[in-house]
């Protein structure tokens, strides 16, 4: 035999063999791809959420800051030398508390002064009395003339007159006197003093000598963008929204996130817009009973807009957004067809979002195989799995 019979021999050999193991691997693959999965084009897998309608109450996070309730700015109201400081700084005061005591040595001689003046007109009108009543006995025996009975008459009632004026000026320098202990008007947290004692003030001066903040309760003034009220506006007079006024609800939420203790109530809202912000002031009441709060505290108020009575929440997870940046969901509607909706959205609220249009109540919106689900396809829908709601937070 030859080299190239040998040769061609043992090429047909290895031929014969590749030739037998391609015959079984391809019947192996053609028994495997009988037992796979669906063959392209069919139902696809997905997971969905039948979404339900219920009241939702909105809230909105905006930024404040606190301020005291009741502010007292302590001036004097009568011109001395301050002799002594009676309080302590920074500690709380009661009504009616003695803060500073002025030198009263003039005003103390001002009221006995007034008191020695009307002695002497009550003194002067008995005398004026006693001749008046004389007088008018007299007049009837014709023993004095009638005009000297009249000006008997008129001196009597100017005496009177000059007691109620010496009265007057007498409760003047009380007044005066009295102002020179000065008392605090309110009950609160007073700060630092500002003078000392020897210092010279005077009566109505426009620097305050002390500050007195009630602090129990506080105020909390957030500021709210007009655009953000008229749009709350409109969706109440359309009935989408049940309005929430004053008194309803206020969450505080200090710096750092920690929520606080107690919570608010609305109490006012301003009626004039700031030109400069667009914005205007809403402020709340907070019980501050440990003294938690301060004046000028950063915090954020956590307001009570209102209620929507049939509010649908679809998960985030199946919503999506195009180029363009609108939003659009996918959802298993008759037949098991995926439809695509087009969907307008009003806010987060937790991990769902409040939808304003496109998605009813009985929507079956698809949360996960969103990336093989397309328009028009058959799908296989399973529920998912009910999860722990999560806490609502509106932004």
């Amino acid at each position: 035999m030859s080299l190239e019979n040998v040769s061609f021999g043992r090429l047909s050999g290895l031929t014969a063999r590749g030739v037998l193991l391609a015959l079984v691997l391809a019947t192996a693959a053609c028994g495997s791809s009988g037992k796979g999965g669906p063959p392209p084009g069919g139902p696809v897998p997905v997971t969905v959420v039948t979404l339900h309608s219920a009241p939702v109450t909105l809230t909105r996070e905006l930024p404040g800051r606190t301020s005291a309730y009741r502010i007292a700015e302590i001036r004097p109201q009568a011109t001395g030398i301050i002799r002594e400081r009676l309080f302590t700084e920074g500690a709380l005061v009661r009504v009616g508390q003695p803060l500073f005591q002025l030198d009263d040595a003039v005003y103390k001689a001002q009221y006995q002064s007034s008191a020695a003046a009307l002695a002497k007109a009550q003194a002067a009108a008995e005398a004026s009395r006693l001749a008046a009543n004389r007088a008018a006995d007299l007049v009837k025996t014709h023993l004095i003339s009638t005009q000297d009975n009249d000006n008997a008459q008129a001196a009597a009632r100017q005496a009177e007159a000059e007691v109620a004026g010496a009265t007057a000026a007498l409760e003047a320098s009380r007044v005066n006197l009295a102002y020179t202990r000065i008392t605090a008007p309110i009950a609160g947290r007073i700060g630092r003093s500002f003078v000392t004692a020897g210092a010279l003030v005077t009566a109505n001066q426009e620097a305050p000598i002390a500050t007195i903040q009630q602090m129990d309760p506080m105020y909390v003034e957030v500021s709210q963008a007009s655009s953000e009220w008229l749009r709350l506006k409109a969706e109440i007079a359309a009935g989408r929204l049940k309005g929430a006024g004053a008194g309803t609800s206020v969450g505080i939420v200090l710096e750092g996130g920690v929520r606080y203790d107690h919570d608010g109530k609305l109490e006012f809202a301003d009626v004039t817009v700031d030109t400069a912000t667009g914005s205007f002031v809403i402020k709340a009441i907070v019980p501050n009973p440990n003294g938690t709060l301060l004046p000028g505290m950063y915090v954020r108020a956590l307001l009570n807009e209102g209620t929507r009575n049939a509010a649908i929440l679809a998960p985030q997870p199946g919503i999506a957004r195009d180029p363009r940046g609108g939003a659009t969901a996918l959802i298993v509607g008759a037949g098991n067809k995926v439809e695509s909706r087009a969907v307008t959205l009003s806010r987060e609220i937790g991990n769902q979002w409040l939808v304003d249009d496109g998605l009813k109540e009985g929507d079956r919106l698809i949360v996960e195989g969103v990336q093989k689900a397309r328009p028009g396809a058959d799908a296989v829908p399973t529920e998912a799995s009910p999860a722990a709601p999560a806490a609502p937070a509106a932004r």
